[in-house]
């Protein structure tokens, strides 16, 4: 039966059945960025999310939290206490569809079809993927007649914009929610051809730096060596952070170690953004380190942004101000409230003091990691290997940010990630889009590991 329920999966995508529930769902433009949009946002729950879910026997509760984008829906279905519950978590919203960037044939709302490619706004991020895992747990449905595990299912409205109440609301729910693990997919597999599990997020934090050294602008002829250029000033407090070749020089930012089980796990893994991506530079960031341990187990810090007079048009003029969004991206081990402390210690012993330092927004995703000796880790890579015939690679944490820190620590699940997605797929940018074959192949792996939670041998506590 389990061949049985792979097999359906498949045939969803075959019939073309599962590329026309997705193109309806591209269609939405849910921007949350978009104050506009709100109606698109409660749309998509009340008209796509519910009706599906109910169709499968999910109960479903429309939730609402203070300072919020939009809902939250909480959809579960429960066919016996004594079974384990996995909690399963996708998001309905995009990032803004950046219309006119698009290239000529394409639109961010319409799910385009192209030399084996899907493009189109959230098939990646994250309409695609959570599409892909509630079919294939209506295959494991339609096959075995139940599912043989205990289904939650939580799908957020704004997780582009931080996730604006998701702690809160998780907080507040706590108790419904309990789970024995939070099986989800978002961001990218470690590439295209691999199917991936990863076990937590590098931690997010955004943050500005600024110099405010007068009131306007002097002429450089009249001024120049006189008074203090604010550019240069915050380049050099800048280059006291991170040196020529990436390496952060706050020790307060980066971890004391690399646990031994991350280092193992990261030594079947090799870096590449494929044909479309970058090529890795190995002169860059921590030296003695490879590749997948510098993005998957170390801190990165990242300038984002810099503003020093008019770059558009210059004029011969000393600014009176000069910025910088900065962020820091960062690993279990580095305590993410003593980020902007270090900072100001740094700054002020090196000279800095003139240097202002803030948080860009109240939200911080902080670093979290399952350990990947974890039960569930070695069950889920034994149930993808026996769907794909491929070993998949285990990352302790996805590169980017999500608020898996909310899962981990508030509802004390151990987090399991599958990705449907690649490195070089445009999220968030123009012409984001996914290959045919890696959605074909994720419907199958999911029916896979979907049936087989409701087999003996699963990792669950009882009770």
């Amino acid at each position: 039966m389990r061949n049985q329920a792979i097999a359906r999966a498949y045939a969803t995508f075959d019939s073309g059945q599962f590329k026309t529930v997705l193109a309806r769902r591209i269609a939405m433009p849910t921007e949350s960025q978009n104050p506009a949009r709100a109606p698109v946002m409660e749309a998509y729950i009340a008209d796509e999310m519910v009706p599906e879910l109910v169709g499968m026997g999910f109960t479903c509760t429309t939730l609402r939290e203070p300072g919020a984008k939009g809902p939250f829906l909480f959809a579960e279905r429960i066919e016996n206490a004594s079974l384990p519950t996995v909690f399963g978590y996708g998001h309905g919203d995009v990032i803004r569809g950046q219309d006119a960037q698009w290239r000529e044939g394409l639109s961010p709302w319409v799910l385009t079809e192209e030399n084996g490619l899907w493009y189109g706004r959230g098939v990646v991020d994250n309409k695609g993927q959570h599409a892909i895992n509630l079919a294939a747990l209506k295959a494991v449905l339609e096959t075995r007649g139940k599912l043989g595990f205990n289904a939650k299912y939580l799908i957020e409205t704004g997780e582009e914009t931080g996730s604006p109440g998701l702690r809160a609301l998780c907080r507040r729910e706590r108790e419904r929610f309990r789970a024995d693990v939070l099986i989800g997919s978002d961001g990218p597999r470690l590439n295209a051809e691999r199917p991936t599990i990863f076990l937590g997020t590098r931690g997010a934090f955004a943050f500005e730096m600024w110099i405010d050294a007068r009131a306007g602008s002097h002429h450089s002829g009249n001024w120049g060596g006189l008074i203090s250029n604010p550019g240069v000033e915050l380049a050099h407090a800048i280059a006291s952070v991170i040196g020529p070749t990436g390496q952060i020089r706050i020790p307060e930012w980066v971890p004391a170690e690399l646990p031994a089980s991350v280092r193992r796990v990261l030594a079947d893994c090799e870096v590449s953004g494929g044909a479309d991506g970058p090529e890795v530079e190995p002169w860059w960031g921590e030296p003695g380190l490879s590749p997948a341990e510098r993005v998957f187990g170390w801190t990165a810090f990242e300038v984002l942004a810099y503003a020093c007079g008019n770059p558009d048009a210059p004029v011969n003029a000393i600014p009176p101000r000069a910025f910088a969004h900065c962020q820091l991206r960062f690993v279990v081990g580095v305590d993410g409230d003593e980020i902007l402390p270090a900072l100001r210690r740094h700054l002020d012993r090196h000279g800095f003091s003139r240097v202002q330092i803030g948080p860009a927004k109240d939200e911080i995703f902080h670093a979290t990691r399952l350990d990947p000796d974890h039960p569930w880790v070695a069950w889920a890579v034994d149930s993808i290997q026996r769907s794909t015939n491929k070993k998949p690679a285990v990352l302790p944490n996805l590169g980017g940010a999500l608020p898996n820190d909310i899962f981990s620590e508030i509802l004390e699940l151990p987090t399991v990630w599958v990705p449907h997605s690649y490195p070089g797929c445009s999220q968030h940018a123009p012409n984001e889009h996914v290959p045919k074959a890696l959605v074909r192949e994720a419907l199958g792996l999911m029916a896979g590991l979907y049936y087989d939670l409701g087999e003996p041998g699963v990792p669950h506590k009882a009770g």
